[in-house]
């Protein structure tokens, strides 16, 4: 949930900037067209007007394409990424929630998964609080009990 109000929060600020350049663009069109022709108002009197103009929209544009490289491509490419991951998930795989539970999928629906984030225990959760799948397989947590086993073995076999 904390994922999406960040993501609504970037798409009205992307939006407020776009509105703002578009109404920064229609002002500084009217400014060029009331004094490229009056000589009185410090206008160039007749020659090239309307490369003054342009000069004016170039920031405004640089400014967009900033936003757009920085924020919203981006953005698209993670929910992207994203949606094609939940798409991806099935029984067995490890993952991890936006809340931090780590745990194995036993069940899916189309909007709820069932963990199981220990033995016996289970929980349900929305498909999208599922932020990622866990890399961590169970093979290396077997081997580090296996290497305890034997050091508590051995502290046995010292003591008798």
């Amino acid at each position: 949930m904390h994922r999406k109000k960040i993501g609504s929060i970037i798409r009205e600020t992307v939006r407020f900037a776009v509105y703002l350049t578009l109404i920064l663009a229609l002002f500084s069109l009217m400014g060029m067209g009331q004094g490229a022709g009056c000589p009185g108002q410090g206008g160039a009197g007749g020659k090239g007007g309307s490369g003054g103009g342009l000069m004016m929209l170039l920031p405004l544009i640089l400014m967009f394409a900033i936003f757009y490289f920085l924020l919203i491509r981006p953005q698209q490419k993670k929910t992207k990424a994203h949606r094609a991951l939940l798409g991806a998930l099935k029984r067995g795989d490890r993952v991890v929630t936006s809340g931090g539970l780590h745990g194995r999928i036993t069940g899916l629906d189309d909007q709820v998964v069932v963990m199981e984030i220990s033995e016996k225990v289970r929980v349900k959760v929305n498909r999208g609080a599922i932020s990622g799948v866990a890399q961590a397989s169970a093979a290396p947590a077997e081997k580090s009990d296996k290497k305890t086993e034997a050091r508590n073995d051995k502290k046995a076999d010292k003591g008798k």
